[in-house]
């Protein structure tokens, strides 16, 4: 076996050595890059790409090597790898920079190296592997979401699942899910409402034991189909009813600031490296300062720091804060580098253009930077899985109202091309249950723009400008609010 490493060893380091040293370099915005379909003839691989395709990618020995314009990561089966500058296209070709030959290519090589089996270690065996193998479904994936009035825990399966709730007491449920192989999990909720769920075995089924913080609610369960899904809502106790009346409406108080990215996704990265993750959180500290000195609201912050946030943690987050409105700030990014301007985004499970649904597909791949060890790339549609629980649906008009009001206030003061509001499937955006929005800065791909988009003033006029618009929001939230307490009872 020790042989069989070392020879696997001495092939991979030969091939990339050979790779290196033979595979043509070209220089494109000042870096070393090669093209992309070299290195899968090398490889000996499939490439699955076009010119106006967003991802390329390859195919070799059973691996998958996905690649993505104008972002540094490369996706192995899944598990991210980020290179030292993004993927460019130039003139229809794919360029990847020179270090995907060092870091990406000798872990695609290693299992075709030698015609040895994997050397991996075999998997260990199931405690139960009988149940496991005859059980009828099994759990994909267990998502949970947490909502100003509900808490709500999804179970995807690969099929229908039958349940039965089994207790239900003070400070905790249990729920029967018949016949569905699970491995036993736990995990903290923590929303104020439920604590802790727990998922575990019980003969041939799996049970879901969910303890409350306080008193516990009612569950409102339904299923659904593509993907088969079992949704069991928690409701949160019914708070007393006050005094004033519940049809009025209630004042702009807390706002929730998303800066995109962060951590190990850096995001977009322009032609001299400024990075999206970096920009955008500076805009949204100044734009935090701003909303705060002349607002007079509360504001929240997704992340204040070089930090990695999953896409549903964000919104959860804003859920939790019982924010009034969210506002997730980006920049774009295109593989056109003459793309520029300022557009808006609300949610929608349709995208208004070709373009929107491309700007979406940039930012929703994101998640899969979120489980680097999920060991299998799902198939399923992102937007497919998370469109069970698009809250956004009830405030999409008002969403609209805040996309339209805010891009007017960002064209008018930074006087830039105004790419109009538009609607698409951002997963950052579709658990939010409140008027949400996102903003798209500027093309960080366009040097022109990324020079101005480094300058501390313009990033101070471009949270000034976000700001006008929150501030033209917030009037108008106010003046409705105003006329509703007129209205006659």
């Amino acid at each position: 076996m020790w042989i069989a490493r070392v020879l696997t060893v001495l092939v991979v380091v030969l091939w990339t050595a050979t790779a290196s040293a033979e595979l043509p370099r070209v220089t494109h915005e000042g870096r070393k890059y090669v093209e992309l379909f070299r290195v899968a003839e090398h490889l000996r691989a499939e490439m699955d790409a076009t010119s106006r395709s967003v991802r390329a990618h390859i195919r070799t020995g059973g691996h998958v090597v996905t690649v993505t314009r104008n972002w540094a990561q490369v996706l192995i089966d899944g598990t991210p790898v980020v290179l030292d500058a993004p993927v460019r296209v130039r003139r229809g070709i794919w360029l990847v920079p020179e270090a995907f030959v060092t870091r990406v290519v000798p872990r695609v090589t290693a299992t075709a190296a030698t015609a040895s089996p994997p050397l991996a270690a075999p998997p260990r065996p199931s405690a139960t592997p009988a149940r496991v193998s005859t059980a009828a479904v099994t759990l994909d994936e267990l998502r949970v979401r947490s909502y100003p009035s509900f808490t709500r825990v999804v179970f995807e399966t690969s099929g229908p699942v039958r349940y039965t709730v089994e207790s239900r007491g003070p400070r905790e449920a249990r729920v029967r899910l018949t016949a569905l192989a699970a491995e036993p999990r736990g995990e903290e909720v923590r929303d104020g409402f439920v604590g802790a769920l727990a998922l575990e075995r019980a003969a041939a089924d799996a049970v879901l034991r969910v303890t409350f913080e306080g008193a516990a609610g009612e569950l409102q369960p339904s299923q659904l189909a593509d993907p088969p899904r079992l949704v069991l809502d928690f409701l949160r106790p019914a708070e007393p009813e006050p005094r004033e009346r519940r049809d009025v409406a209630t004042p702009l108080k807390v706002m929730v600031l998303d800066a995109g990215h962060g951590g190990h996704d850096p995001g977009a990265i322009g032609p001299t490296g400024l990075t999206e993750k970096e920009l955008v959180l500076d805009v949204t500290l100044r734009a935090r300062r701003l909303v705060e000195e002349r607002l007079g609201i509360k504001v929240r912050l997704s992340r204040d720091s070089d930090s990695f946030v999953t896409l549903r943690d964000r919104t959860s987050f804003a859920n939790r804060e019982r924010a009034d409105v969210f506002v997730s700030i980006h920049a774009n990014a295109h593989r056109q580098a003459a793309s520029e301007g300022v557009e808006i985004y609300f949610l929608s499970s349709e995208a208004t253009d070709s373009g929107a649904r491309q700007t979406a597909a940039l930012e929703n791949a994101v998640v899969q930077l979120e489980k680097p060890a999920a060991g299998r790339a799902r198939s399923t549609d992102v937007l497919k899985s998370i469109l069970w629980d698009l809250a956004q649906s009830a405030f999409q008009a008002e969403s609209s109202n805040l996309a339209e009001t805010v891009l007017d206030a960002m064209t008018r003061s930074l006087r830039i091309p105004n790419r109009g509001v538009k609607q698409a499937g951002f997963y950052v955006l579709g658990g939010a249950a409140m008027p949400a929005i996102l903003v798209e800065i500027g093309f960080v791909t366009n040097p022109r723009e990324e020079r101005r988009l480094r300058d501390s003033r313009y990033r101070d006029e471009i949270a000034r400008a976000i700001v006008d618009g929150l501030a033209e929001y917030k009037r108008r939230w106010d003046q409705r609010m105003r006329t509703a307490l007129q209205r006659p009872r």
